[in-house]
């Protein structure tokens, strides 16, 4: 694992002291301790990560940071002097933001006015002064070198801009901390690396920033020091330098990381072919693409961002049009569309399971179904007893956490709502699954029952073709990998080739791995 050049250099200073720390911290709902005499701090001007599963306690812990909560024990500092946040409000008016994974922002309003909200500027008059709205938004998104429009409507950003948005509205007012909740989960490639800079820049202004995220590769990225919790509780804090990957999964799953992979069975080289593709295109992203599918084999789908890796995926399950040869269990088809797909015995979990898998406004046992509604329905009408019955069948097949039947399906963790999305392709998938990016935005604990599920349902006899930009991912859980460029298939590895050198050679055209900066890189 590459370290960040300048982490030994920082960690070898005299450390500062922290601009806001709690000790002792206590917090407890109702059945639930969340937090359990919980000690943090962080430091101006630096990068501090938050890491461990979910339901290990640390959204709970920023929102007591934050202001949001307000803990049943312990004490919190804020330069050094005991303080208690009266509400959110009292704490930004010292300095501390949060920015939440689900972005606060007003679609309808301006940028600028998102910015400024509650702090506008004013004329004599008492009017709101758009014009000097408009040129403090213009000039905090020059500070964080951002390039937009203040009199944009908001809701017509992309995610990465938004972004850019809340942190220029937290920098509107005096900022002391920033606290981030998983701001890469909806971003990739440039858009990472952009808010990485910006957060650099932040951080050399001696921003205190607190980091959550499930990516491990960014925490070696981006963090001077790291620290892992686990079911309310504090496991350790340390210097992002002094410490690995296996070592933050150790003390985040108690496991360590070869154990979070599955075994790979030996296959035979004839198995059946379940896929063969031949000669796809897809539009002007996807050239020339081959490949097959065996029986309980995993075939990984690797690849830069934008190396057409997804528009492949869509175009074989006929999301996307798309020319070329499927041929699946010996029926060969020169068009296919998502119906004819499932009709074969395809399946397909995307990548955006909120905005395009799930039915966020239904229930578990709703979604369940959402493929098979034949099955739990008759003479047009749905049975509801039959379907929660599908809906407890999968919660306990599945492992499915906190979940009812007729519960909704929202309030679930990231890793539990794969959970249901894949169980409701596998109802109607007797061939190959489609698995697009399988474990984004879920923890560790949840990736490695993932995995497992992904191995029993090859056992079975089922093919997987996983598109993912993990490579530990890649190389962990495939049996082969397919690598993408430019909208080709560049190269096939496996065995003792299957390595994050030779995956990164093929896809970037035989650049060497150490000049793209690492598995993050690759990633994103």
């Amino acid at each position: 694992m590459n370290q960040p050049a300048s982490s030994p250099s920082r960690d070898s200073l005299a450390a500062p002291p922290d601009v806001i720390e709690v000790s002792g911290i206590t917090k407890q709902f109702p059945g639930v301790k969340s937090l359990d005499a919980v000690s943090f701090g962080v430091r101006g001007g630096e990068i501090h990560a938050l890491v461990g599963e979910n339901g290990a306690g640390k959204s709970t812990l920023m929102k007591v940071l934050a202001g949001a909560y307000v803990p049943d024990e312990g004490a919190l500092r804020f330069d050094g002097q005991p303080i208690a946040w009266k509400s959110p409000a009292d704490a930004k008016v010292h300095g501390v933001h949060i920015i939440y994974q689900e972005l606060v922002l007003f679609p309808q309003s301006s940028v600028a006015q998102n910015i400024v909200a509650g702090i506008e500027p004013r004329t004599r008059l008492g009017m709101i002064d758009h014009r000097a709205m408009n040129e403090r938004a213009a000039t905090l998104l020059h500070e964080l070198g951002v390039q937009l429009d203040p009199r944009e409507r908001v809701g017509a950003l992309s995610v990465a801009s938004q972004q850019m948005v809340e942190i220029a509205k937290a920098m509107a007012s005096e900022i002391r901390v920033l606290i981030l909740d998983e701001p890469t989960a909806v971003i990739a490639g440039k858009e990472v690396q952009l808010l990485f800079e910006r957060l650099r820049v932040l951080r050399e202004r001696g921003v205190a920033i607190v980091y959550i995220s499930h990516r491990l590769d960014e925490i070696f990225e981006l963090c001077d020091r790291v620290t892992v919790m686990k079911d309310g509780r504090k496991i350790g804090t340390q210097a992002v330098s002094d410490t690995t990957r296996a070592d933050l999964v150790r003390m985040m799953v108690g496991r360590e990381m070869k154990d979070i992979y599955p075994p790979k069975p030996a296959l035979e080289p004839g198995g059946t072919v379940l896929m063969n593709v031949e000669g796809l295109q897809v539009g002007n992203r996807v050239f020339d693409a081959s490949l097959s599918v065996r029986a309980g084999e995993i075939v990984g789908l690797a690849g830069m961002v934008g190396s057409g890796r997804t528009e492949l995926a869509s175009g074989v399950f006929g999301a996307l049009p798309a020319r070329g040869t499927i041929e699946v269990r010996g029926a060969r088809h020169a068009r296919m569309t998502p119906a004819t797909a499932i009709r074969l015995g395809l399946g397909f979990v995307t990548e955006d399971r909120k905005s395009e898998g799930l039915l966020m406004y239904l229930n578990v046992a709703q979604n369940v179904t959402a493929t098979t509604l034949q099955r739990v329905s008759r003479f047009g009408l749905l049975r509801a007893r039959e379907e929660r019955t599908a809906g407890a069948d999968a919660i306990r097949e599945y492992g499915i956490a906190g979940a009812r039947p007729a519960g909704s399906v929202a309030t679930l963790s990231g890793g539990n709502q794969q959970k249901v999305l894949i169980s409701r392709w596998v109802r109607v998938c007797t061939s190959v699954l489609i698995l697009d990016e399988p474990t984004r935005g879920v923890d560790i604990g949840a990736k490695a029952e993932i995995y497992r599920l992904m191995r029993e349902l090859t056992n079975r006899g089922l093919g997987i073709l996983m598109i993912s930009s993990e490579l530990q991912e890649v190389i962990g859980m495939s049996d082969r990998v397919l690598v993408m460029r430019e909208g080709r298939i560049a190269g096939e590895v496996s065995g003792e080739q299957m390595t994050e050198h030779d995956i990164m050679a093929l896809a970037t055209g035989g650049a060497q791995f150490a000049q793209t900066g690492g598995t993050h890189a690759y990633a994103h």
